[in-house]
């Protein structure tokens, strides 16, 4: 893979699964969105999280994310974007006046319109791009592996080493789709079980929207 060798390339994916296996808010949002909506709209959720580590990938590639870690009024917009959003589905969550919907059809498997596979699809989008810490970890991490060229400053240098970049970042948008992918198939058997107990579907709501309002407060009260 041009200036990347056969080695690095192994180190970067072992690492990158290591990060990807970590339980963080795309994890919740994606196991969320598979209960309450059935596994169809959980994997929409997943590759929309991947097309946004494509979307850092390609910021970081270009320059742009290092606007981030420069001007405090652009990482400030990001952050306060991302928490708003994060906040937006935490209380929508919790201010359900009903369970899940667990439908008694013989489709409640998980099957969804189109139109809630793109929405799905586009609040993962969502989520992940609005979260300045993503975008500057891509910053920071993709340029250590990248054979020559690379620089944790934004920039690539040369043709090799942004192909370079992207390359990784596809790596880590296809770990994470696989990853997520998982999440959002097996919510269905959590969504199956959750169907016939009522109250643990309730705690299961009130439990994702918590976690969901109180990672929005974090990114909204952290600093750079």
């Amino acid at each position: 893979m041009l200036g990347i060798d056969f080695q690095t390339y192994l180190l970067f994916v072992t690492a990158a699964m290591a990060l990807v296996l970590t339980p963080g808010p795309d994890t919740v949002f994606v196991l969320t969105q598979g209960v309450s909506a059935g596994k169809r709209e959980g994997v929409a959720s997943a590759l929309g999280v991947s097309t946004g580590v494509l979307v850092h990938t390609l910021a970081a590639t270009l320059g742009l994310a290092a606007l981030l870690r420069t001007s405090a009024l652009a990482y400030a917009a990001v952050k306060y974007a991302g928490a708003a959003y994060l906040l937006y589905l935490g209380a929508k969550t919790l201010w359900r006046g009903d369970d899940f919907d667990f439908p008694d059809t013989a489709s409640s498997s998980g099957d969804a319109s189109d139109a809630d596979l793109r929405g799905g699809y586009l609040r993962g989008v969502t989520v992940n791009v609005l979260n300045p810490k993503v975008a500057l970890f891509f910053l920071a991490f993709l340029p250590q592996f990248v054979g020559a060229g690379g620089g944790a400053g934004g920039g690539t240098g040369t043709t090799a080493s942004t192909v370079e970049m992207l390359a990784l970042g596809g790596t880590y948008a296809v770990l994470t789709a696989c990853y997520l992918g998982v999440v959002g198939l097996l919510s269905a058997g959590v969504r199956s079980a959750f169907r016939t107990r009522p109250r643990l579907a309730d705690g299961l709501r009130w439990v994702s929207g918590s976690v969901l309002v109180g990672l929005g407060a974090a990114l909204a009260l952290e600093t750079r």
